[in-house]
């Protein structure tokens, strides 16, 4: 993790998740992928800290991301040896038959790789549809990104949260320091999306590798 808990607090979210995505490497060969698992759950974290700005609406998708991290970390803790590579990890539950079963680090990744497409995907529309409502955006966002793996009573529970959704322009005063402006915080959301979209590109491909797309929600 290039950024310490306290210089994250001195600098906007935006601000951290550009500096960590940007040192992130992936290697999606099928001969030996790699994915990194602390700088992939330091994004994971930073996400965390935009679904609370946008507020309880987004409490259910924040909690599973955060139960998600953790179980991540957890088995990163039991060899971090081995499990520095979370393709290790994924590569062990597919042998052992365990990936798509019960509560599983598998699970867990592909969940969370979602929530960062949830994600890129609104800090992308924000600079580029400055006539859309903040309701309007979230819910684009989750109809490309989640809506098509979630069941049922998710899809109605992320309907009714959406009620809840701040306005647009409080949502974007909360994700910027006292020193930016509008128009700074704008620009660091396109250099953002610029760098989510070919990392995000080559996690889907690793998940893809293993057969793992195509995981719904119970």
């Amino acid at each position: 993790m290039k950024s310490s808990r306290r210089d994250m607090e001195k600098r906007s979210e935006i601000s951290c998740a550009i500096e960590e995505l940007s040192v992130v490497v992936i290697v999606k060969n099928h001969e030996s992928p790699h994915i990194p698992i602390k700088p992939f759950l330091s994004i994971c974290y930073l996400v965390l800290q935009v679904l609370d700005k946008i507020g309880p609406s987004m409490a259910v998708l924040r909690q599973d991301v955060y139960q998600n991290i953790k179980r991540l970390e957890l088995m990163h803790e039991t060899n971090p040896s081995v499990n520095s590579n979370v393709v290790e990890i994924l590569k062990s539950e597919v042998r052992e038959g365990n990936a798509r079963n019960g509560s599983n680090c598998t699970k867990a990744f592909v969940w969370l790789t979602r929530a960062l497409d949830f994600t890129s995907s609104l800090l992308q529309a924000l600079p580029k549809d400055p006539e859309k409502n903040m309701k309007q955006l979230v819910e684009e966002s989750y109809d490309i990104t989640l809506k098509q793996w979630h069941g049922w009573i998710s899809s109605s529970a992320f309907r009714v949260a959406l009620k809840l959704i701040p306005e647009r322009k409080t949502f974007m005063d909360l994700l910027k320091t006292e020193d930016e402006n509008h128009d700074t915080l704008k620009e660091k959301m396109q250099i953002l999306a610029s760098l989510f979209v070919p990392v995000l590109e080559d996690i889907h491909c690793v998940i893809r590798l293993y057969n793992l797309d195509t995981m719904k929600s119970t």
